[in-house]
């Protein structure tokens, strides 16, 4: 009888692990396997996350608790996820590169959920659990459970100073606490000093970690009253656009036939700055040289339709320029919309337009607010290959520039190389053919509130903490006449 029961003990574990498997799938809250699914797909191809969150919220037919859930856990992960990978590293007893991506994915997931977020740990562990049994090994899942049983056993202020211990100087303390790569740290840090104000460069840190307020443009000329009425108020500098009080931006988008959309306050101003640079002639030609997605070409457009002015729209990637295209449909006139190699404008278009926007292609550090996966996709490399694509298309703009025209150099970035180092190359090779207007008289024409910039008033550079925008970068040249 003995023997009997000790061999019925030694055979319960392989029973219970029988049942485990006949066992139907635990269930994971939609919310977290549309936030998973999203970050996975940012990892393995690259997705931006502000595109691809609201399709995958729409596919999975979230409610607004759940989908605001879901948006929570995807931009505070992706944001945060240098810190996390501290942690991760440290309570795992390895570096993150020796863990599976996709278990990765689901630790970075479940540790967001433990140290910033209100989730029971109980559900934030067995459902990160879960999913890794759904995308890794079986060993996998015991290794995710003791990875984040271990994490939730310190508070977030424990696990904070944990790692900021192990920090090694000033830029890397700020890079582990505030989440950004060392290099972006610094080249903040190089950008703010050349304004005086190297002492922001915690306060930005912190502003690119703050969920934006969402911002919108009235198309000026196009919308009324009726499309913004009660929706929220107004911009502190931009006056073509307001701040949003609340609900679904892509119903108001839809109820206005696209005359009221999503567009950050700076880019509104960089648009505008050329479009009011000066009084408007008729009969204008005007340019948007790297249009895509369209936001930008859209404003243009109709800033030009009220003062008589003609927009053609390039951009060389097919698919951006159909994105461009379904922008301006909400503008009543005929916009060209061309595919054209923007570095090689100048030799079939030599001065032709009386206004170029160039809002070139950037690492886009200036948005880590919006589009916090930049930060971990962009290398220093990435820096001086795209300088050089900027350098092409400043001057190729300038050429296609008529004498007397003006061009708006914009970039999303603040770095240096790619914005005030690009601008001072174009000036020395174009010599006294080109020349800076006063940017920041321009922009500060536009506003009725002060926009606190500094004494150098050839280049305006914006700033999340300081003016509540993406860092903007924007230079005003002329073609001399």
């Amino acid at each position: 009888m003995s023997d009997e029961l000790n061999r019925d003990r030694r055979q319960e574990p392989r029973r219970q692990e029988r049942r485990r498997e006949r066992a139907p799938t635990d269930f994971v809250q939609p919310a977290r396997r549309v936030a998973y699914e999203v970050i996975a797909a940012v990892r393995e191809s690259d997705a931006y996350a502000n595109l691809l969150l609201p399709t995958r919220i729409k596919r999975a037919a979230l409610n607004t608790a759940d989908a605001a859930l879901a948006t929570e856990l995807t931009y505070g992960t992706l944001r945060m996820q240098g810190f996390y990978d501290r942690v991760i590293a440290e309570a795992a007893g390895r570096p993150v590169t020796a863990i599976d991506p996709a278990i990765l994915d689901v630790l970075r997931l479940g540790t967001h959920q433990l140290l910033a977020t209100r989730v029971a740990t109980h559900a934030a562990v067995n459902e990160s659990v879960e999913l890794a049994r759904q995308v890794g090994s079986r060993a996998a899942t015991g290794f995710t459970n003791g990875v984040l049983r271990t994490i939730s056993r310190s508070t977030p202020e424990e696990w904070r100073d944990r790692v900021l211990a192990g920090a090694t100087g000033e830029d890397d303390r700020l890079a582990a606490e505030h989440s950004h790569p060392v290099w972006v740290v610094r080249a903040f840090r190089q950008s703010l000093r050349l304004e005086g104000r190297e002492a922001e460069l915690e306060d930005l840190l912190i502003a690119d970690n703050a969920a934006p307020r969402v911002n919108m443009v009235a198309l000026p000329g196009l919308s009324n009253t009726e499309d913004t009425e009660g929706l929220g108020v107004a911009n502190a500098f931009s006056p073509a656009g307001f701040v949003l009080a609340g609900g679904d931006p892509l119903h108001i988008m839809q109820d206005s036939d696209g005359r009221v959309r999503v567009q950050d306050e700076g880019s509104q101003l960089a648009a505008l700055s050329l479009s009011r640079a000066r009084p408007i002639a008729p009969g204008e030609r005007w340019l948007d040289l790297c249009a895509g997605p369209g936001g930008k070409a859209a404003l243009l457009a109709a800033e030009a339709l009220g003062g008589g002015a003609h927009l053609v729209a390039n951009e060389l990637v097919p698919a951006r320029a159909t994105l461009v295209r379904k922008a301006l449909a909400a503008v009543p006139t005929d916009v060209a919309v061309w595919e054209q190699d923007g570095t090689t404008f100048a030799d079939a278009h030599p001065e032709e337009f009386d206004r170029i926007l160039l809002d070139a292609p950037c690492t886009g550090l200036g948005a880590l607010r919006r589009r916090p996966e930049a930060r971990w996709r962009k290398q220093p490399k990435d820096v001086a290959e795209l300088s050089d694509l900027q350098s092409g298309l400043i001057d190729a703009a300038l050429g296609a520039l008529k004498p007397g025209g003006i061009l708006a150099y914009v970039t999303c970035s603040p770095h240096i190389a790619e914005t005030r180092g690009i601008v001072a190359s174009a000036l020395k090779k174009w010599g006294d053919r080109v020349h800076t207007l006063d940017t920041a008289a321009v922009l500060q024409g536009l506003s009725s509130s002060e926009l606190d910039l500094p004494d150098d008033g050839h280049s305006v550079q914006l700033w999340p903490h300081r003016h509540g925008t993406d860092a903007m970068f924007i230079t005003l040249l002329e073609r001399t006449a």
